[in-house]
C-alpha cells in the first residue's frame, strides 16, 4: 500500500521512515518474503545509483513490472552515512507486495467471466440490431411494391420493381458486410483467437497482442481504426494511489485493461503518479486525477442520474439503444486505516452487473480487538469479538458493513475471497443489482454469543430465518422470511458457567468462492516468479482458504434457484488446542492427535487461513470438551486439588458441584463415546511444502508509520 507523503514545494519528504528497508528494496527489484536483509552489505552515498529527470535526482524502486522514482538527495545521503533506507522519500512497504501480487492475479481471474459476459452482451445486442435493420428493410420493400401495383396495375411493372429492389438491397448490403466482416467472424468463432485456436485469457506478463479478440461489450467497447478488431473497455480505479505503484502494475501486467484512473488527494502525489507513468511508458493508459476519492466516485453517480433523466444523451444513440456504462469494472480501496468511509461512494461507482470491489482495512486494532468497541460499531455496524478467532470475526464485520451499505441501493455482494493477512484484511467482492438477493441478507446476518472470559466457546444466532417451504402444488419450493427465536444461548456458558458476551451483527455467509480461488490457483503455474515474488505464499494461503469451508452434511433434496442466495456458513470460526488446554490447565494436545480423535468420531476437521495451528470442525462443543477430558484422563492428568472451585476448569473437568452443568441427555450420550487419539488418522497429507502462513521476513516488520503531509 502506498500513501501520499509529506512534501515541500521542491520535493516529497517522508517523515518517520522505516529504518528496516534495505538496499535491494530501494534501488533494485523487491525480493521475495524469504529474503534475508541482515546479510546485505552496507552502502555509502557514492554507491547509490540515481536517475536524473528535469534536473532532479531519483532512485528507482521496482516491483513486478512497475518502477517508481524516489526523490534522492546526495547531501542527505552523506549525512545519513550508511543508512540507505533513510533516503526513502515515499511510503513504500515491501511487506505489502503480497497484497499487490494477489490483487493483480485476482483481477485477472475475475476478468475471465467479466469479459466473457461483455462478449455475450455484445453478440446479443448485435443480433437485435440486425433483426431490427432487417425488419426496416422488409417494410420499405413492401411499401414500394404496393405503390407500383396500384399505379401501374401490371405484373411486369411489379416484377421490375422487385428486381430493382433486390439490386438495391444487394448493393446496400455489400458495404455493410465488408464493414462488419470482422464482427461476423467473431460471431462464428466467439472463442477463437486470431490463429483459430482456443486460447485462455493472457497471463499477467503477456503482451497486449495476446488479448483474445472475442471479448466485446456493446455498452463498453473501444473501437479501433484501420480495420482492427474493437477491444472491450476494462477500466480500473485506484482510488488512493499515492505514487501510483498499483496503477502502474495494473496497466502493465493486465494487458486487457484499457485505462487505469489513479486518484490522490495530494497534488504532489499526482505529479509523482504522472512522472512514474511516463517513466514506465504507460502514460496513455494511466490517468492521474487529483481530488477526494469519494467526490470522484460520487461524480459517476451524478453522470448516471443525468443520463437517466435524458440530460446527457449520446447524439449518436438516437435509436434508443443502451447508453454506455461509465462506471468502473474494478475499484481498489487501499487506504491507511479503515476503508469504511469509502464504501458508499465505491458502491455507487462500481458497475452493478458484477463489478469487482477490492478492499483493504489495516485497522485490525478496531475490527479484531475489543479495545474500541464503540469505534468498531461506528465504522462497521457491529461489535467485535474477543477470542482466538477475532480476525475471522473482523472479516465478517467488514463484509457486514459492505453488504448493508450495498443493500440500501438494491445491490447484493458476493464474497469471492476474504483474507486476514498479517496486520490487515483484504477482501474481494462482486457487486450485482439484485433486489431479490438483497431479501436474503437479514437471514445471513448473525450475532455471536461468546464465552470470552471462560472456555472460549461460542453460539451463533441469525436475525431472520430464510425458510424453504413447498409450493401449493407440491412440485417445488420457495423461500419465506420470518423472525428467529431468541436467544440461542443463555447468560452463562453451558460448558463452564462463565458469562457470555454479545458480538455482531456480522456477515454469516461463506467468506470465499471456491471457483474463484481455483481460477487463481490454476493460473499460478503460468506466472513469472520474478514478477510475482510472493507466488509461493499466495499458493499456500489460497489452498488453505479453499480447504477451510465445510459444507453442511445434510443436503436438502428439494432445490431452488435461490439456494445460492440463502447460503450460510454452518461452521464459522476456529479454535486452537492451546486455548482449550489453557482453559483446563492441562498439557496441550498435538494437532495430529486431536484431529485424529475428531475424525475417529466421524467429524470433519480442517484449518483456517487466519492463524497457524487453527482448527475448524463440524463437531459440537460438547464433543470437543469430551475429547479434552479424555485427553486429560489418558495422556495428561491434572492435579485436581490445585484447581479452584469457581474456575472454568473446575466445571469443564466435571469436578464437584459443577459436574451438573451441561449434563443433558445429549451430553450423556457423548460421554459414553470412545475417544481414540490416532495420529495417523489426524495427519494431514503432504501438499509439497506449501507456505500456508507468514514467516517473519525481517525484524520489527509491520504496517510502518503513516505518512503526513504539510
Amino acid at each position: 500500500m502506498l500513501s501520499p507523503v509529506s512534501f515541500t514545494p521542491s520535493r516529497l519528504i517522508f517523515r518517520h521512515v522505516n529504518r528496516l528497508l534495505v538496499k535491494q528494496h530501494l534501488l533494485r527489484a523487491v525480493h521475495t518474503m524469504d529474503s534475508d536483509p541482515k546479510n546485505s552489505p552496507s552502502t555509502t552515498a557514492s554507491e547509490i545509483q540515481t536517475i536524473t529527470r528535469n534536473g532532479q535526482e531519483f532512485t528507482e524502486v521496482k516491483e513486478g513490472l512497475a518502477r517508481i522514482l524516489v526523490p534522492f538527495s546526495a547531501k542527505d545521503a552523506a549525512s545519513k552515512k550508511n543508512d540507505v533506507e533513510e533516503q526513502q522519500k515515499v511510503f513504500y512497504n515491501p511487506i505489502q507486495q503480497f497484497n499487490r501480487d494477489l490483487t493483480v492475479l485476482a483481477i485477472k481471474a475475475y476478468s475471465q467471466d467479466a469479459l466473457a459476459n461483455k462478449q455475450q452482451c455484445f453478440n446479443a445486442n448485435r443480433a437485435i440490431k440486425r433483426k431490427r435493420d432487417k425488419s426496416d428493410t422488409a417494410g420499405r420493400r413492401t411499401k414500394k411494391k404496393t405503390v407500383t401495383e396500384t399505379v401501374g396495375g401490371n405484373t411486369s411493372a411489379t416484377n421490375a420493381a422487385e428486381n430493382n429492389e433486390a439490386k438495391e438491397s444487394k448493393s446496400a448490403a455489400a458495404p455493410t458486410d465488408a464493414q462488419n466482416g470482422q464482427e461476423r467472424e467473431l460471431e462464428e468463432n466467439p472463442l477463437e483467437d486470431g490463429n483459430g485456436s482456443m486460447d485462455k485469457l493472457p497471463s499477467g506478463n503477456a503482451p497486449d497482442a495476446d488479448l483474445p479478440t472475442e471479448k466485446r461489450d456493446t455498452n463498453h467497447v473501444e473501437t479501433k481504426q484501420n480495420g482492427q478488431v474493437p477491444r472491450p473497455k476494462f477500466t480500473i480505479l485506484d482510488a488512493l494511489s499515492a505514487t501510483g505503484l498499483r496503477a502502474l502494475r495494473y496497466a502493465q501486467e493486465l494487458p486487457f485493461v484499457t485505462s487505469v484512473t489513479a486518484n490522490d488527494l495530494s497534488p504532489t502525489a499526482v505529479e509523482a503518479i504522472k512522472r512514474n507513468a511516463e517513466h514506465n511508458g504507460v502514460e496513455s493508459k494511466v490517468n492521474a486525477t487529483s481530488g477526494d476519492a469519494r467526490a470522484h466516485m460520487y461524480s459517476l453517480l451524478t453522470h448516471a442520474v443525468a443520463d437517466e433523466l435524458g440530460k446527457n444523451k449520446d447524439k449518436n444513440n438516437k435509436k434508443g439503444g443502451p447508453e454506455p456504462i461509465k462506471k468502473y469494472d474494478v475499484i481498489d480501496l487501499d487506504p491507511y486505516g479503515t476503508a469504511a468511509i469509502f464504501f458508499d461512494s465505491a458502491l455507487n461507482a462500481i458497475r452493478d452487473d458484477g463489478g469487482l470491489l477490492c478492499v483493504t482495512c489495516t485497522d485490525s486494532g478496531v475490527w479484531a480487538s475489543t479495545g474500541y468497541p464503540e469505534k468498531t460499531f461506528a465504522l462497521y455496524g457491529g461489535a467485535p469479538i474477543k477470542g482466538y478467532y477475532s480476525h475471522e470475526a473482523g472479516l465478517r464485520l467488514i463484509l457486514h458493513s459492505l453488504a448493508t451499505t450495498a443493500a440500501r441501493y438494491g445491490l447484493a455482494i458476493e464474497p469471492l475471497l476474504s483474507l486476514s493477512i498479517d496486520f490487515y484484511a483484504r477482501i474481494f467482492v462482486k457487486v450485482r443489482k439484485s433486489p431479490a438477493q438483497v431479501k436474503f441478507l437479514a437471514g445471513k446476518t448473525m450475532v455471536v454469543y461468546s464465552c470470552d472470559q471462560g472456555c472460549g466457546t461460542w453460539e451463533t444466532q441469525f436475525l431472520v430465518r430464510n425458510k424453504k417451504v413447498p409450493t401449493k402444488s407440491g412440485k417445488g419450493v420457495f423461500y419465506k422470511y420470518g423472525l428467529s427465536m431468541a436467544p440461542t444461548a443463555q447468560q452463562e456458558c453451558k460448558e463452564c458457567g462463565s458469562k457470555m458476551h454479545l458480538g455482531g451483527p456480522m456477515y454469516g455467509g461463506p467468506l470465499h468462492s471456491p471457483d474463484f480461488i481455483k481460477k487463481i490457483l490454476d493460473d499460478l503455474p503460468n506466472v513469472s516468479d520474478e514478477v510475482y515474488g510472493t507466488k509461493k505464499r499466495i499458493e499456500g494461503m489460497l489452498t488453505t482458504a479453499l480447504e477451510e469451508f465445510l459444507l453442511p452434511q445434510e443436503e436438502d433434496k428439494q432445490t431452488s434457484k435461490e439456494d445460492e442466495f440463502a447460503a450460510i456458513d454452518p461452521y464459522p470460526f476456529f479454535f486452537h488446542t492451546s486455548s482449550l488446554a489453557g482453559s483446563m490447565h492441562c498439557i496441550c494436545p498435538d494437532e495430529d492427535s486431536f484431529r485424529g480423535a475428531l475424525r475417529h468420531l466421524g467429524y470433519r476437521v480442517t484449518r483456517s487461513h487466519c492463524k497457524p495451528g487453527s482448527l475448524k470442525t463440524d463437531a459440537p462443543w460438547s464433543v470437543i470438551w469430551h475429547i479434552m477430558r479424555e485427553w486429560v484422563r489418558q495422556k495428561g492428568p491434572v492435579n485436581a486439588e490445585k484447581i479452584k472451585e469457581n474456575s472454568p476448569a473446575y466445571a469443564l473437568l466435571r469436578l464437584g458441584k459443577k459436574d451438573g452443568i451441561a449434563k443433558e441427555a445429549e451430553d450423556d450420550s457423548v460421554e459414553t463415546r470412545e475417544v481414540v487419539f490416532d495420529k495417523t488418522l489426524g495427519r494431514e497429507k503432504n501438499k509439497g511444502g506449501l507456505v500456508r502462513y507468514q514467516i517473519n521476513p525481517r525484524e520489527n516488520w509491520g504496517p510502518l508509520t503513516r505518512a503526513k503531509a504539510h
